[in-house]
């Protein structure tokens, strides 16, 4: 394995019965960047994360992480990563400095290392003053900063978060992933999984994964000047969500999507464009604009699952 390269994996396969949640597939993550394993729900980004962190083995295919098996080696890799799942995992009538000794003892921290571990991730999770505190009356961004510091207690190379700020506020997300870019800079790998288009633009290359096969990578900046085929126009417009089903339908249009307050609209031909502004002047629709713009991650990632919807029609 290349000393550059953090996890390999090669023709990862899981299936449940008939069912295959991983369909073969095939990366790198190099060390120290963050990588990005983006998908919706169910797309098999959580069953591929347990696999790379030896919790599950695969039906076939092989991957190393960390350069050990994650068939014959799981052992040593349980040891040598940070893993936090998507649900809180730490015990909730235990006192933040109980989780944090309970750890430190899971993960074996030498006697003399102790104390400075423990301030570290206290500092990590901000909760300086809050040791005594019960887990349970935490609110859930201090869970979840809580819940990674323990799984940096033992200073892993490799640490695999999955949805880790699912469910937090947005202040809470952008302060989480200031510490992921601060652990990064220390030469961390970090794997997330997340379905959060807005927080993909941190990560340094990353994959889009839909029915267990890869469909999209690159970096935020190639997924988003070639991952797209046709142009993306941005369409302001009062009743927007009334209108959608109408913009999707206009000649021309090859898919339309709400975008905040507004619509997205992907065309195959510029004569989309004025066939759009009259469906919006015969809708009596009022002002809008039509304007043409650098495409989302989001534009991608919904154009890239329309892609494989048609082309993989029963």
């Amino acid at each position: 394995m290349n000393d550059d390269i953090a996890v390999s994996v090669s023709g990862l396969e899981k299936k449940f019965g008939s069912f295959t949640a991983v369909n073969k597939i095939n990366f790198e993550v190099k060390r120290g960047e963050i990588f990005g394993f983006l998908g919706p729900n169910g797309a098999g980004k959580s069953t591929t994360i347990r696999m790379l962190c030896g919790i599950i083995e695969p039906t076939s295919g092989s991957g190393l992480v960390g350069g050990f098996d994650i068939i014959r080696q799981q052992h040593k890799i349980k040891e040598n990563i940070g893993y936090m799942s998507q649900k809180f995992s730490l015990y909730n009538d235990l006192t933040v400095e109980e989780n944090i000794n309970f750890y430190s003892g899971i993960y074996r921290i030498p006697k003399a290392e102790k104390e400075a571990r423990f301030k570290a991730v206290v500092e990590t999770a901000g909760l300086e003053g809050m040791e005594k505190t019960l887990t349970s009356v935490l609110a859930g961004g201090w869970k979840q900063r809580l819940a990674l510091g323990c799984a940096l207690i033992h200073r892993p190379r490799i640490i695999f978060l999955d949805e880790p700020t699912s469910g937090v506020d947005p202040i809470t997300r952008a302060n989480f992933w200031g510490i992921i870019k601060e652990l990064a800079a220390k030469g961390v790998t970090v794997f997330v999984t997340t379905h959060y288009m807005d927080e993909a633009e941190n990560c340094n290359r990353m994959v889009l994964i839909y029915h267990g096969t890869i469909i999209a990578s690159g970096t935020p900046q190639e997924m988003k000047t070639n991952g797209m085929k046709n142009d993306v126009y941005e369409i302001s417009v009062s009743s927007a969500y009334q209108l959608l089903e109408g913009v999707a339908k206009v000649d021309g249009v090859k898919e339309a999507a709400l975008f905040g307050s507004n619509i997205h609209a992907v065309i195959t031909r510029q004569e989309a464009v004025p066939a759009l502004k009259k469906f919006f002047t015969d809708s009596g629709a009022g002002e809008f604009s039509i304007n043409k713009i650098l495409p989302s991650l989001e534009d991608v990632f919904v154009s890239s699952i329309e892609d494989y919807d048609r082309t993989h029609k029963q």
